[in-house]
């Protein structure tokens, strides 16, 4: 994702913003930084029950979406946890097993969207695990929010209520000055 050259929102300190890191990712949405066109294909039957016993031995960063399968998972934010102190750089090697397992692969995530100026036809959005009305606030962990990148066709519409959303889990860290702002994105199918 290109980010855009801003005005001041940019320049200020973190805690000025009303919620740490995840209003940096809903400020880029606000100010019209969309996400690339992302195309994304289905595997085939053929595809899936064609991937070859070797490809089970390859790394699950490495693992192509075709060999993996294409029903759906349920997760929630605890799955996609990992340990990192607050104020550390992130790094690849933090991630657990598991959350390497989910990538390239379909699942379904329960959280809200954080609010935006745009309320309808959203093309992209920040999931964020809590609504803001106990302990999410500055300071938020990386693994608290998913930049979702809805599918070419489809949108999603904002909402005061959880949501969930389908679709491809990637690993996708994004940077900001020099800081992971973002770890996880979703190319999103469906949001009920």
């Amino acid at each position: 994702m290109k980010l855009p050259q801003r005005e001041k929102w940019l320049t200020m300190p973190p805690r000025q913003h009303a919620s740490g890191v995840v209003a940096v990712l809903a400020l880029l949405l606000i100010a019209g930084c969309e996400p690339e066109e992302t195309y994304y294909t289905m595997p085939s039957a053929e595809q899936v029950s064609n991937a070859s016993a070797s490809d089970d031995q390859t790394s699950a960063a490495t693992k192509p979406a075709a060999t993996k399968s294409s029903r759906i998972v349920d997760k929630t934010f605890d799955d996609i946890k990992f340990d990192i102190e607050p104020d550390a750089p992130y790094e690849r090697d933090m991630l657990t097993e598991e959350i390497e397992d989910l990538v390239g692969q379909r699942i379904r995530i329960r959280g809200y969207i954080y609010p935006t100026m745009q309320r309808e036809g959203l093309k992209a959005f920040v999931l964020v695990r809590d609504n803001q009305e106990c302990c999410f606030g500055p300071g938020a962990a990386l693994y608290d929010c998913i930049r979702i990148e809805m599918t070419p066709g489809r949108t999603a519409t904002f909402s005061t209520k959880p949501v969930s959303v389908e679709g491809e889990f990637v690993v996708d860290p994004l940077e900001f000055d020099g800081v992971t702002r973002a770890v996880f994105l979703m190319r999103g199918e469906k949001v009920k």
